[in-house]
């Protein structure tokens, strides 16, 4: 809108912007940062995106998915560390490693510096198949709240929402948990442990059973609650005091746009990130004859037994590294998801 790079919009920029943009309905206009949740945050995101029936017809809805997933891959692929930082510090805590650097050095001396990607590759390869589910469930959730409210030509408010993007949330975590589970034990193998990912599924499956594969999924799915309402109420939240501080119709900012998603996301994660921990913990639990554990087996016994020993910061346990990788998951994820759309002839709007 701004044509002349003054940050200031003139009458005629305005008049301009409005006369020849493709929709005629300002609230159409307003809504274009709704794909905002395309950004990848370096957390799975629970609410799907909403596309327009232009979107739908001319079939750019896919695009942005693609470009959403290709731009998940790149953020994650360069966070990894991170990840498996944090990772070894939610399942170890403080009773193996003091520090991030003791943590950071003993992963370096145990693998090398590949070794800082284990559990990547699935890590990545269950972004498609998540989204996808997600999207289908929360279409289909959409309408079910739509056709239970009674009027399907109106936008769903945050309470319904929340409602749609929990069962999505919900369903699709259901579907690929057994990943998730291959992923924690992945990041935490020492060298040697697994040739590849199949090999690592049939010994965890021959040694421990099918029940192995769900291991920690009660606190996940109890998690994607106050994530998904605490990180879409906070967003919509900003959202609307931007709109109001800047009423004259001027479009949120590139910056705006990934500030709100950050601190929105960063935000459910504090209020999950126990939840998220004691699931961790018990993912990477070995469940076998003969096998003796320190640790209680159970998600109630974990509380109790982390409050007790480490106390109420030790449900928090590899958060620090979990906000490292935020700022550098937005920023390559934006880059990336940028690029991708042009090359797929989509845009923001």
């Amino acid at each position: 809108m701004d044509k002349d790079g003054t940050l200031d919009i003139s009458f005629d920029e305005w008049r301009d912007y409005l006369l020849f943009h493709p929709s005629a309905n300002l609230h159409d206009i307003i809504l274009y940062w709704r794909h905002a949740t395309n950004l990848d945050v370096g957390e799975d995101l629970s609410v799907p995106d909403d596309f327009s029936l232009e979107e739908w017809l001319s079939g750019k809805w896919w695009r942005h998915l693609v470009a959403g997933g290709v731009a998940g891959m790149v953020s994650r692929t360069c966070t990894a560390p991170l990840d498996r930082l944090k990772v070894f510090l939610q399942v170890h805590g403080a009773k193996q490693f003091h520090s991030l650097s003791n943590c950071f050095k003993y992963m370096l001396q145990e693998g090398g510096v590949k070794s800082l990607w284990r559990g990547n590759g699935i890590n990545v390869l269950k972004i498609a198949p998540e989204s996808a589910l997600k999207f289908a469930a929360y279409e289909q959730a959409k309408r079910m709240v739509l056709q239970f409210g009674g009027s399907k030509e109106r936008e769903l408010t945050i309470y319904e929402r929340f409602v749609a993007g929990s069962f999505a949330g919900g369903f699709s975590q259901s579907v690929i948990y057994p990943l998730e589970v291959l992923k924690t034990r992945l990041a935490l193998r020492k060298t040697g442990q697994y040739k590849s990912i199949a090999d690592a599924a049939v010994k965890i499956y021959k040694m421990e059973g099918v029940k192995s594969f769900y291991r920690g999924y009660i606190p996940n799915i109890l998690g994607i609650i106050p994530y998904a309402g605490i990180d879409l109420a906070i967003y919509e939240t900003l959202k609307k005091s931007y709109m109001e501080q800047y009423s004259d119709g001027r479009n949120p900012s590139v910056l705006a746009i990934i500030a709100c998603g950050a601190f929105s996301s960063s935000c459910g994660q504090v209020a999950s990130y126990p939840l998220a921990l004691v699931r961790t913990r018990l993912q990477a639990q070995v469940i076998a004859p003969g096998v003796v554990h320190n640790q209680p087996i159970t998600m109630s016994g974990l509380f109790r037994h982390i409050i007790a020993k480490e106390g109420p910061t030790g449900l928090y346990r590899g958060i620090t590294p979990n906000f490292m990788k935020v700022a550098p998951a937005v920023s390559i994820s934006y880059v990336v998801y940028e690029k991708c759309r042009q090359m797929l002839g989509v845009s923001m709007t």
